[in-house]
């Protein structure tokens, strides 16, 4: 593993070494014709995405948030990659909810890549609901639920990428701010123990952001982004699989 800075300069993110092309400098996408990525994760993924599968010829079959952006990012530069994506995310979800519907939402749709960014709802359960423990899915029980779900995963895929969990707040001793900052952490932990994983840090993506809106200028919650944050995850998600940014450019 190598640490790259994302074209952006707005999150850190980490993949295998062979992402450049050799020659130019330049990253290759990893992704290859005809491959499936699945996307999964809560309502930051989901977005209003079709049932059962985030997929089709709706305007919004891959909802109206990064993964639609993802998509057509990748479409309008690589198209002759063909490549295939679905959104799983669902509103609300936790990592014990991705547990039960993992069969179904993930291994039987066969990816040849799998992203996961799961962790919003785990922490923000504590806070919204404090008395509803049942409910609470504390560190322990999250990196358990994320191993489970990785090592579940990992030999049957071509790449995986784990995208951290984020709260669009500056300061960090804000009480939901530092909880997610435990629970990002745990997400990057299990990245480097899984070979050929990618770690995308979205919440450093978001600080850099930061550094110029109030929070509420990407969304009152601080947690469900408005299209500039949905742009942000998108940018640095393709970022993190070797998206060449200026492909195509040459000969405009």
């Amino acid at each position: 593993m190598t640490g790259l800075a994302g074209a952006s300069g707005l999150t850190t993110v980490r993949t295998p070494a062979a992402v450049q092309t050799p020659g130019r400098g330049r990253p290759e996408l990893r992704l290859q014709t005809g491959e499936k990525l699945v996307m999964i994760g809560d309502s930051i993924t989901d977005v209003g995405r079709a049932r059962p599968i985030g997929e089709g010829r709706a305007d919004d079959a891959l909802g109206r948030g990064y993964v639609m952006m993802v998509d057509a990012l990748l479409g309008a530069v690589y198209p002759d990659r063909m490549i295939r994506v679905l959104n799983m995310g669902t509103s609300g979800n936790t990592t014990r909810d991705l547990k039960a519907r993992w069969q179904t939402d993930v291994l039987d749709l066969k990816p040849a890549w799998l992203s996961i960014m799961i962790g919003a709802n785990d922490v923000w359960r504590q806070f919204d609901s404090p008395k509803q423990t049942e409910r609470h899915v504390l560190l322990d029980e999250y990196e358990r639920n994320l191993v489970e779900l990785v090592s579940a995963t990992q030999p049957t895929v071509k790449g995986l990428v784990l995208m951290a969990p984020y709260y669009i707040e500056a300061n960090r001793q804000d009480a939901m701010r530092a909880m997610m900052d435990r629970y990002g952490a745990v997400v990057k932990k299990v990245a480097g123990a899984t070979p050929g994983a990618g770690f995308v840090d979205t919440q450093a993506a978001f600080d850099r952001l930061l550094t110029t809106y109030y929070p509420a200028t990407i969304n009152w919650d601080r947690v469900h982004p408005n299209p500039t944050g949905s742009a942000l995850i998108a940018r640095s998600f393709l970022t993190a699989i070797g998206f060449d940014w200026q492909r195509g450019l040459e000969s405009a």
